[in-house]
C-alpha cells in the first residue's frame, strides 16, 4: 500500500470532518428538545466558542473541588510518570541531534610492538637507524597523543529525519501529557460530584428515618387504641429499619468515592472537603459545543495521533535511507614518538590522518528490507489509529450532547414525579390518622417516594457528569 494512497485517506477523513462542520452543533441550551435538534438542523455552528478552550478554573467553580484538581495536578503519580517520560523523549531529541553532528575528541595512548625478524616489518626495523649508528629500539614502544574527529555526511537525511521525528515523539509525549490532565480533572470533577449527590442522599434518608419514626409512633399509639393490629406495627418497624439499613451502604460508598479521590491526589486516606449545598446549583447555563474542526485542534489526543503519524512517516524516510550508501569522514591529528621525551620535537613527531569512505549494502539486504516494511506497517498503524481516534473524539461529542439534552427532560419528568409522589405521602398519612387509608398503602408510598428521590438525586448527578464529559470530550481541561 502506497505512502500516497495512506495520506489520501488522511485528507478524505479531514474532508469530511470540514463538511460536518456546517451541520454541526454550536451550542445546547438548557431548554428542551433543542440538543439533538440544533446539531442536524444545518445551522451554521458557531466557531468562536468553545467550553473546551475554557480553563478548568473558569468552567468548575466550586472553590472546593478547584482545590482538589490543583493539588492532583501536582501530585498525581501517574502525571508525574508522564512528566518524566516527557524528560526522556527531551533527551533523545538531543541525541539524535548529536549524531548528525561531527563528533570530536581527544586520545592519548603508549603501547609496544615487537615484530619478528624474519617479517617485512621486522627486517625493516633491523636494517633501519633512529639516528646515525643507533638502531630501531626493540621491541618499539609508541606513545601517542592526538585529537580525532569522526563525522557521518547525511547526503540522504536520515540522521536529520531521525532527529526530527524524535522532535515528533517529543510533542506526542507532551499531548499524551495534556489528555492525562484533561482525564485527571474530569474524573476528580465526576467524583466529587457524586460525593455531593451521595451526602444529599444520605441526609434524604435521616429526613425519611425520622418521618418513619414518627409514624411508627402513631401507629404503637393507634395499636393501644386498638385501631391497629400488630401486623402493622411489625411492617411500619421494618419499614425504618430498612431505611436504616440503607445509609450503611451510603456511608460505605462515600467512603471509596472520597479515597477515589484521594488517589487521583496521591494521598493518603482522609476527609474530602466540599459543599453539598452547591450540588443543586452546579450545571452551567449554557454549553457551547463549537464546530468538529475544532477537536483537531483541542484534543490532545487527537493532537498526539498527528505527531505519531508524522513521526511514522519520518521513519519510513529514515529506513528507505538505509538502502543508500554512507559517507563518513575520519581525522586525526596529534604527536607520536617511540619515546615520551620526544613528543615535544615537532614537527618531527607530528602526525596526522584524513580518512573518507563510501560504504553501502550490496547484497543480503534483508535486515534492512524487514526495518523498512515494519517502517511501513507502524505508518499504516498510526493512520488508523488516528483515524479511529478523531472518530472516537466526535462520537464522544454528539453523543454527550444528546445525553445532555435527554437527563434535562428526565429531570423535569422526574421532578414532577417526586412531587406528586411526596403530596401523595401527606394525603396517605391524613388519610391513614383519619381510618379512611390502610397502612400498606401508606407503606408503599412512602417507599416510592423515598426511590423517586433517590432517582431524582441520581438523575441530577448524570446531568453534572454529563456536563463534565462534554467538557472533557471538547479537550477542556489541559490548558
Amino acid at each position: 500500500m502506497s505512502n500516497k494512497r495512506i495520506l489520501t485517506w488522511v485528507g478524505i477523513t479531514l474532508s469530511a470532518l470540514t463538511y460536518t462542520a456546517c451541520n454541526a452543533p454550536s451550542q445546547v441550551q438548557r431548554s428542551p428538545n433543542k440538543t439533538l435538534s440544533a446539531a442536524y438542523n444545518g445551522q451554521a455552528a458557531d466557531s468562536t466558542n468553545n467550553v473546551g478552550k475554557m480553563k478548568w478554573k473558569d468552567y468548575f467553580t466550586d472553590p472546593q473541588l478547584a482545590a482538589l484538581i490543583d493539588t492532583a495536578l501536582n501530585n498525581n503519580q501517574e502525571l508525574n510518570i508522564t512528566l518524566q517520560e516527557i524528560e526522556i523523549s527531551r533527551n533523545e531529541i538531543r541525541a539524535r541531534k548529536g549524531e548528525y553532528l561531527p563528533f570530536i575528541g581527544l586520545r592519548g595512548g603508549a603501547g609496544i610492538e615487537k615484530a619478528g625478524r624474519y617479517t617485512q616489518v621486522g627486517s625493516s626495523e633491523a636494517t633501519t637507524e633512529i639516528k646515525p649508528g643507533r638502531e630501531t629500539p626493540e621491541p618499539l614502544p609508541d606513545f601517542v597523543v592526538a585529537a580525532y574527529a569522526r563525522w557521518e555526511v547525511d547526503i540522504w537525511h536520515k540522521l536529520r529525519n531521525a532527529k526530527k521525528a524524535a522532535v515528533n515523539r517529543y510533542l506526542s509525549s507532551v499531548e499524551g501529557k495534556n489528555f492525562m490532565m484533561t482525564n485527571i480533572v474530569s474524573e476528580i470533577a465526576n467524583s466529587y460530584y457524586e460525593l455531593l449527590a451521595l451526602d444529599t442522599q444520605l441526609n434524604i434518608v435521616t429526613q425519611n428515618i425520622e418521618i418513619q419514626t414518627n409514624a411508627l409512633r402513631i401507629v404503637k399509639m393507634q395499636k393501644e387504641a386498638t385501631r391497629v393490629t400488630e401486623l402493622a406495627v411489625r411492617r411500619f418497624e421494618a419499614q425504618v429499619l430498612n431505611t436504616q439499613n440503607r445509609q450503611y451502604a451510603i456511608r460505605q460508598r462515600i467512603v471509596e468515592t472520597e479515597n477515589r479521590i484521594n488517589f487521583l491526589l496521591g494521598r493518603y486516606p482522609q476527609p474530602v472537603l466540599r459543599n453539598a449545598q452547591n450540588f443543586e446549583n452546579s450545571l452551567p447555563a449554557v454549553i457551547h459545543a463549537g464546530i468538529p474542526s475544532q477537536l483537531m485542534e483541542n484534543r490532545p489526543d487527537v493532537r498526539q495521533a498527528e505527531q505519531d503519524l508524522e513521526a511514522s512517516k519520518l521513519d519510513v524516510l529514515v529506513a528507505r535511507a538505509n538502502f543508500y550508501p554512507s559517507l563518513g569522514l575520519n581525522a586525526a591529528v596529534g604527536l607520536q614518538a617511540f619515546n615520551p621525551i620526544y613528543l615535544g620535537n615537532v614537527p618531527k613527531s607530528l602526525m596526522s590522518t584524513l580518512v573518507a569512505d563510501l560504504a553501502g549494502p550490496l547484497i543480503n539486504k534483508n535486515a534492512i528490507q524487514a526495518t523498512y516494511k515494519s517502517a511501513n506497517a507502524r505508518q499504516i498503524q498510526a493512520i488508523y489509529n488516528y483515524e479511529r481516534t478523531v472518530l472516537n473524539a466526535y462520537i464522544e461529542v454528539v453523543n454527550q450532547l444528546s445525553n445532555i439534552s435527554n437527563l434535562e427532560q428526565s429531570y423535569a419528568t422526574k421532578s414532577h414525579e417526586v412531587a406528586a409522589l411526596t403530596e401523595s405521602t401527606n394525603i396517605a398519612n391524613r388519610l391513614f390518622t383519619s381510618a379512611r387509608a390502610d397502612y400498606v398503602e401508606v407503606l408503599l408510598t412512602q417507599r416510592e417516594a423515598l426511590e423517586s428521590r433517590f432517582d431524582l438525586i441520581e438523575t441530577k448527578m448524570q446531568q453534572i457528569n454529563a456536563t463534565v464529559n462534554i467538557y472533557r470530550a471538547l479537550g477542556g481541561g489541559w490548558n
